[in-house]
């Protein structure tokens, strides 16, 4: 007896199983439908009989191994493909120009074309390399990114097996901090403080929340698989990824990291499919093994002069700790992320077995004799994006990121990381390279044995679509997306969040709160000229540092200190760069002021590139310049002109900073990771009182910096204030004194 009923929805059919899945496809794609034991089915196969992997009612291993079974090299090769980044926007900005395709050969403005129809490259890159997992970058809004993956599934739902896309995102939920919050209004999407701001809550619960709110937020935008969290202990103050981590020590990055994958995993009451996956579930995509965050001086490994990891403590292990015990040991039902993202970092001389010095990726040691046989990790592994083009320069973002096999040619790259133990290749778009690796596999192994392989490989890259329900219905409803994502309780959340993650590190004589409506003077940030990841100049300029109408809500803003009652200065952590191609390796400061390397190593660890003459990258003897120095001229400033009167700093940092060149001249200073201003308002007004912890050491200067081992944690010799307050891994302020609960004492190291 037929036990369902079909309703007409805005771009696809759902298909409504009375006890059973329900299942969604395009009346346009010639998906037929199959009716067994009166539930409904896709016949994704147009064999015109149930597949096993078309049969709800299987288990997802059963269904991808049938499915793997069934599939060409060339198809298996194509799930093997992650795109490089997607933009579906028309705004004016340096990521939707940069990914921007064709449609018909036209640019969008020549065209016809929605910005939601599929542009030429992605209908080559479905129809013919096979690809199925995808990059979304820049998308205008939630209707657009609705529509858009509406259309992309439609489209592959009609192609071969009928295999869903899988659509990815790195982090999204980032506060702009000129946004102001208004509980009942909701948003584009939550806004929540950075990776980093989230440790400084130093809250599993907080995070695991964030993770199940992000998760419901990104299946409403067709969203399947997060590129996150980034777990590497941050034990390099002066990487410029350290925002993105959850801090540098390795227990607290392993509760919250795990944490954050289960919230992002676990999927609940009828939206569970089984073993916790689900509808509201997305793939949490773990980065990057094993650890990034101790490349050498700081630089990082997007770049050429960045590609080394080093470890002059012997403290490789600890930076295993959040994937072992916390990525890989999930209090939910899922078990473990889904998939793990190497680093591009060339981990060096770590490999005792094969004595290479190779990235990540490639390396047989890494992937195949830890992370696979002693970690016992079977799920997916995924190269970071670009490792197997070619690299023609030192310093550039965009560019290949072949560490440690220059020499090899593409497809051999591409051969080297599939025996390494990887599944899947980041930012490709061409299948042509893994089928060559294929058939270099064939003649040194046999075709049944790179067959078993590669099945193995797409087993476990269908699994993350079979078990978040991608094959039954990977379409969104536009109206439920609307009501869910952003909405005012998920805004609330986030906006809390902010609030739990700004830390005070000095109020002395108590300057805060500051409860009364007084008169308050900001001064403008003047920055010099710099560059961007991707080497773009940036203009030097000079710029309100927030929207003074958001101050205006608490306080009143006056134009001179004589005027004013007190004063809050808007700064930024220092921000240079590790190398020049004019001056070759600089140090990177986190000072304000110039700063010269007397006590750095007169021989580097670590080098060598086929680009350079000498393998020795140090910088003994430079000088180097942040371009924001004037941050700390306009505090310097601001106290003469304030007098007696208090000065009070607000720092958003990415880095631990040397704070010791203004701190015995202000009053109050406090931290955030990305928030709202007005988050910021709340605090210095006493709306709120400030509970968040730092999350890493702050050094006490650059001689420490320099001495300090890049892989072992806490091991910098910390600020101590006027007020004799260390600033140290979980230290932070109330307005009743220094906090002392119990994050404090679970945590603190002692």
């Amino acid at each position: 007896m037929k036990t369902y009923q079909e309703i007409e929805k805005q771009g696809y059919n759902l298909i409504i199983n009375q006890g059973g899945q329900n299942i969604a496809y395009s009346p346009n794609s010639g998906v037929k439908i199959i009716e067994k034991d009166g539930f409904a089915f896709k016949n994704l196969s147009k064999s015109g009989k149930l597949e096993k992997y078309e049969d709800w009612r299987l288990s997802p291993e059963e269904r991808a191994k049938d499915l793997a079974s069934k599939l060409t090299i060339e198809q298996i090769a194509g799930l093997m493909l992650y795109s490089r980044h997607i933009s579906v926007s028309t705004s004016d900005n340096h990521f939707s120009k940069a990914f921007a395709g064709t449609y018909n050969g036209k640019s969008l403005e020549e065209s016809d074309a929605k910005v939601t129809d599929l542009t030429d490259q992605q209908k080559d890159f479905l129809g013919k390399d096979n690809l199925r997992h995808v990059l979304l970058t820049v998308v205008d809004d939630t209707k657009t990114a609705v529509t858009w993956n509406n259309n992309i599934q439609a489209y592959s739902e009609k192609l071969g097996f009928g295999i869903p896309v899988n659509i990815s995102t790195d982090p999204r939920h980032g506060a702009n901090s000129d946004t102001e919050f208004n509980a009942g209004a909701g948003g584009d999407i939550s806004k929540w403080p950075e990776n980093l701001g989230l440790a400084a809550t130093f809250d599993s619960e907080l995070v695991r929340s964030f993770g199940n709110i992000a998760a419901k937020e990104y299946r409403c935008l067709g969203i399947a698989t997060a590129l996150s969290p980034q777990i590497d202990i941050a034990t390099e103050p002066r990487w410029m990824r350290f925002d993105g981590t959850l801090g540098e020590d390795p227990t607290l990055s392993r509760d919250l990291g795990e944490a954050y994958c289960d919230g992002f995993q676990t999927s609940y009451g009828d939206k569970e499919i089984s073993d916790g996956w689900g509808y509201d579930s997305v793939n949490a995509m773990v980065k990057h093994w094993p650890g990034g965050g101790s490349g050498e001086s700081g630089r990082d490994a997007h770049y050429a002069y960045g590609k080394f990891a080093v470890y002059p403590g012997n403290n490789f292990d600890n930076h295993l700790i959040p994937f072992t015990e916390g990525a890989f040991k999930l209090k939910g039902k899922t078990k473990k992320a889904s998939a793990v993202m190497p680093y591009y970092t060339i981990s060096y001389n770590q490999d005792n077995k094969y004595n290479e010095n190779v990235g990540n990726s490639y390396s047989k040691y890494i992937i195949g004799d830890l992370l696979r046989n002693e970690y016992k990790y079977d799920g997916v592994v995924c190269t970071d994006w670009s490792i197997t083009a070619d690299n023609h320069v030192m310093d550039a973002f965009i560019s290949g990121k072949c560490w440690g096999v220059e020499k090899l040619s593409v497809d051999e790259r591409h051969y080297k990381a599939l025996m390494a133990g990887v599944d899947q290749f980041g930012g490709n778009n061409e299948v042509e390279p893994v089928l060559n690796a294929y058939n270099m596999g064939v003649k040194e192994h046999g075709e049944e044995f790179m067959r078993t392989k590669f099945e193995e490989s797409a087993v476990r890259l269908l699994l993350n679509m079979f078990r978040t329900g991608l094959f039954e219905n990977p379409y969104v409803d536009l109206q439920e997306a609307e009501v869910i994502v952003g909405n005012p309780q998920f805004m609330q959340e986030g906006y809390n969040a902010q609030l739990k993650s700004i830390v005070m590190l000095k109020n002395k004589n108590k300057v805060l709160p500051i409860r009364e409506r007084k008169n308050v003077y900001i001064t403008n940030r003047i920055i010099k000229e710099s560059k961007d990841w991707f080497g773009n100049i940036i203009p030097g300029r000079e710029e309100e540092p927030v929207s003074k109408s958001i101050v205006e809500k608490y306080f009143n803003v006056v134009d001179s200190a004589d005027k004013a009652d007190f004063a809050i200065v808007f700064i930024k952590s220092p921000n240079s760069v590790g190398y020049t191609k004019e001056d070759g390796y600089l140090p990177i400061s986190l000072q304000y002021r110039p700063y010269t390397a007397v006590h750095s190593r007169a021989t580097s660890i670590a080098g060598g590139d086929p680009l350079e003459s000498s393998t020795n990258r140090s910088y003994l003897g430079k000088t180097n310049y942040v371009s924001n120095e004037n941050d700390l001229d306009i505090i310097l400033e601001t106290k003469k002109a304030m007098g007696d009167k208090p000065v009070i700093v607000s720092l958003n940092m990415t880095n631990p900073t040397i704070v010791g060149e203004f701190e015995s001249k202000v009053d109050s200073i406090i931290v955030d990771f990305g928030v709202q201003t007005q988050a910021i308002m709340e605090i210095i007004s006493g709306k709120v009182s400030p509970s968040g912890l730092l999350p890493f050491n702050m050094p006490l200067n650059m001689e420490t910096v320099e001495k300090q081992c890049e892989d072992v944690p806490h091991d910098m010799e910390v600020y101590v204030d006027e007020e004799n307050h260390s600033y140290s891994f979980a230290y932070g302020m109330n307005f009743h004194g220094v906090i002392d609960d119990e994050r404090v004492r679970k945590y603190k190291i002692k």
